[in-house]
């Protein structure tokens, strides 16, 4: 569809969500002068508190509001202290010892307020409660904790405790390569142990989860479902008041919605525009159009519990019927590479030695033949709600492969549903095939090979939506994850990616370039390429 109707019938749209958009710009602004920034988001998050996200829209729809001991500068570079000003790790990477940073207060809250800034206590609390099914609140709100599992963590830890209100030892049972930048994941937020004990005191233990406080630079101000996450600035923050005095998430699934909004100034700064209208931000003086390429992958993956996806030349046949060159073309408007391995070429560890697939229709029914089905088979492809950095288009991409497996007789019928239940279907194993796809959050390969195709991570409810677990495969993951020196480190992965070659859970479909957009008059935002939307140091200027 031509860009000018595209974004017409957005506007058309658009126009049922304005009042509403109004009114929340009216709830927003208190004083006259007060500069509150809207960001138009591209989902609901599953969840207000980091610990229970496994997306990247539920963790940033928490970021501005919690720190973590360590992070990555913005631009996503090196690690740099966060809520602990120094740390040491032992010879054999076994123990590493973290000092606070002193006076940093957290948030209050209705009939809270805190007695006594961040220490020891609250970061014991905040991984403990993740840890121990035995903690008070580990089965409040139903936590799962996946992504905290996910990455091995509860197997990892061996003690946490408190040397000094000041200084945290944290010991772990192996050495672990990757544990600092896993630290500085979002869902290892610290969370206030006295607010914890007043909420629980109050027969309110939910409300750690639903009304939650940091020591972030944003205090939550409400969430709505579907409409917005509102958030004020925090005027005690430790590291300087912000700039902007109110933050909004409007949340809009529908990107063309979401730029007719950005074009009214409705809102500021948008997620993922559809990578057809590029040429219409670029064309607008009043916006700013910002790219890079993504440290992400999107994907098919096939449910290996199920059958005949059991079978590898099932698999490999339905990559061979693929063209994903044209659902690049078609989907991703050619911002996008074709993708072979499950981690982006970016990455250190990437093998570019694994041979790309080509669209062979007759070697994918001879696969089919050997499988025992010649005739090929029916079944479901779930597609993406809403869009995504890796999958602009869900919707199109299954479209796109429904068509190119009717030509070796495989019959798929499409399905979706919304995105926290789609999420929760591909977790729980329901689904025979899915698209999803990953942003890394930590920059570390293990982030990808580990988390999303380890054997940890097959279990109902994990990130391993193939739920593929691969004994020879999962060894090489592992003994990486416990190396320190990084030749060997790639060596294993780059051994891990070749039986990924060879076995195909899933269809890597492609590494995408990755589009945000915002108004000319926003200023220090930068796109980052760990996925995160980060508000801190963001202003307006009239």
């Amino acid at each position: 569809m031509p860009a000018p109707l595209r974004l017409a019938r957005a506007a058309a749209v658009a126009l049922l969500a304005r009042a509403a958009a109004v009114a929340l710009l009216a709830l927003a602004a208190s004083p006259a002068a007060a500069k509150t920034l809207v960001f138009c988001s591209e989902g609901n998050p599953e969840a207000l508190n980091p610990q229970l996200a496994t997306t990247t829209t539920g963790m940033n729809a928490a970021r501005p509001m919690f720190d973590t001991l360590v992070a990555f500068e913005p631009g996503g570079g090196a690690l740099v202290p966060g809520l602990a000003q120094s740390w040491e790790v032992s010879p054999d990477g076994r123990d590493y010892v973290f000092r606070l940073r002193p006076d940093v207060p957290f948030h209050a809250r209705g009939d809270f307020t805190p007695s006594r800034p961040m220490n020891a206590q609250d970061v014991l609390f905040s991984l403990e409660r993740q840890w121990k099914v035995d903690h008070p609140f580990h089965a409040v709100s139903g936590g799962r904790y996946d992504y905290f599992r996910d990455n091995g963590l509860d197997a990892l830890l061996e003690s946490i405790e408190a040397l000094d209100p000041m200084t945290v030892r944290i010991r772990l049972r192996r050495p672990h390569a990757p544990f600092l930048a896993t630290l500085a994941d979002p869902f290892n937020a610290v969370h206030s142990a006295q607010y914890a004990a007043h909420v629980l005191a109050a027969g309110r233990p939910e409300d750690l989860d639903a009304r939650p406080i940091g020591t972030g630079p944003f205090v939550l101000v409400d969430y709505r479902e579907d409409v917005a996450v509102r958030y004020r600035a925090f005027d005690g923050y430790w590291d300087g008041r912000q700039p902007i005095d109110q933050l909004v998430f409007s949340i809009t699934p529908n990107p063309t919605v979401r730029l007719a909004k950005l074009r009214a100034g409705e809102c500021h700064v948008m997620a993922f525009p559809d990578p057809n209208d590029v040429a219409t931000i670029e064309a607008d003086p009043a916006l700013v159009l910002m790219r890079q390429e993504g440290l992400n992958v999107g994907y098919m993956a096939m449910n290996v519990l199920m059958e005949p996806f059991d079978d590898p030349r099932v698999r490999r046949a339905i990559g061979r019927a693929i063209d994903r060159e044209a659902i690049i073309a078609a989907a991703y408007g050619g911002a996008g590479r074709v993708a072979t391995n499950p981690i982006p070429p970016t990455m250190w560890a990437y093998d570019d030695t694994v041979p790309a697939d080509p669209v062979d229709v007759d070697a994918a029914q001879r696969l089919l033949e050997q499988a025992g089905l010649p005739d090929g088979f029916e079944t479901e492809l779930w597609y993406m709600p809403v869009s995504r950095p890796y999958a602009p288009d869900g919707k199109r991409i299954a479209e796109m492969i429904q068509a190119d497996l009717a030509k070796v007789g495989i019959r798929l019928e499409l399905r979706t549903a919304a995105w926290d239940d789609y999420r929760l279907a591909l977790q729980s194993g329901e689904a025979p095939m899915a698209l999803f796809g990953w942003t890394g959050d930590n920059g570390d390969p293990d982030n990808f090979l580990y988390v999303l195709l380890g054997c940890t991570a097959a279990r109902p409810g994990g990130n391993n939506v193939a739920k593929w677990c691969d004994a020879d495969y999962d060894s090489l993951v592992v003994r990486a994850r416990e190396a320190f020196d990084q030749g060997e480190r790639a060596t294993l992965y780059r051994r891990a990616q070749q039986i990924f070659a060879r076995e195909r859970p899933w269809v890597p479909i492609a590494h995408s370039v990755v589009f945000m957009a915002r108004r000319a008059e926003v200023t220090g935002f930068v796109m980052d390429p760990l996925g995160r939307h980060l508000f801190k140091g963001v202003d307006l200027v009239q």
